[in-house]
């Protein structure tokens, strides 16, 4: 999608039917993300940051049991499986068969998907929230929040 995003891109070795006739004065496709606010409290264990390809396939509560469920190790690639398990069941196909499908044709069966899912250490939230923590600023300066904030994945349900 980045020949949506820059024109540089917009040219070969990008197939013809892909290009765009006009040049592209500003990018077509843009980021405008869902952003909530929590505050951390000590009973938290994880955030899940994760593009809207996770989310079009698994809601807050099923990736949340996935994470609580299975070890640590290996817990952003589970995420991505399931979710493109998913992908593959509602096109009625195996997700084996899926996965045979070239990258560049798999973007009409489902979305990109990134995940990182960061583990909490308790001990260090009560800390926290027991101080007045630093300002944290997102994208340079567009968003400001306390220290004992975090960006939550967007709701689902």
């Amino acid at each position: 999608d980045v020949y949506l995003k820059k024109a540089e891109f917009n040219r070969e070795p990008l197939y013809a039917k892909f290009r765009l006739r006009d040049p592209i004065r500003r990018p077509i496709l843009t980021a405008d993300p869902s952003i909530s606010m929590h505050e951390i409290q000590p009973t938290d264990q994880f955030i899940i940051f994760a593009s809207d390809g996770l989310w079009e396939h698994l809601n807050n509560q099923e990736a949340v049991d996935i994470v609580q469920n299975h070890p640590r190790k290996g817990i952003a690639r589970r995420l991505i499986k399931t979710a493109l398990q998913e992908a593959a069941k509602k096109r009625e196909m195996r997700y084996t068969d899926l996965k045979k499908i070239d990258r560049g044709v798999r973007r009409h069966f489902h979305d990109d998907i990134t995940v990182v899912v960061i583990f909490l250490d308790s001990n260090l939230v009560s800390k926290a929230s027991s101080q007045k923590g630093p300002t944290l600023s997102l994208r340079g300066g567009g968003i400001n929040l306390s220290g004992k904030t975090l960006v939550a994945p967007p709701s689902t349900a």
